[in-house]
């Protein structure tokens, strides 16, 4: 996950590379004259790789922008309270000392996406983000 606007930049520019790389082996295996199902079974892998950066430049680009992923039984919470502090242009050390924690306790914290966080952790974490969190309880049976 990019987490910073240098990571961003650096994202961007792999991205930029990546792309040339791609065309750069499809043109090679083309002048050699291998088939196409070959070239493309040979590109797919950096294909997939830059795809994959590609995400993830886009998920930094919405959260900057204050759009958010839905929460789903809570999956991808740790993901969203590192978007909500992206979003609010707080680092990891004014977080840290808005806790009372170490910034490597939030380093930790969101390398790991908050996993086994108390429910008072992650509160405490949404108010120091002025961030006020509603749910609502879908009741209808799924299949």
């Amino acid at each position: 996950m990019i987490k910073t606007d240098s990571e961003y930049k650096k994202a961007v520019e792999k991205v930029r590379d990546e792309r040339r790389r791609i065309d750069a082996e499809q043109n090679r295996l083309k002048k050699e004259g291998v088939p196409k199902d070959l070239i493309q079974l040979a590109i797919d892998p950096l294909a997939s790789f830059t795809m994959q950066l590609e995400e993830e430049i886009h998920f930094y680009e919405n959260i900057k922008r204050g759009v958010f992923p839905e929460l789903q039984n809570l999956e991808g919470l740790g993901r969203l309270l590192i978007a909500l502090r992206i979003n609010r242009n707080i680092q990891q050390k004014e977080l840290a000392q808005a806790l009372g924690v170490t910034e490597s306790q939030v380093s930790r914290d969101e390398r790991n996406e908050y996993q086994g966080a108390s429910i008072e952790k992650i509160r405490e974490v949404l108010k120091v983000l002025g961030v006020n969190m509603i749910s609502e309880i879908d009741t209808k049976i799924r299949a």
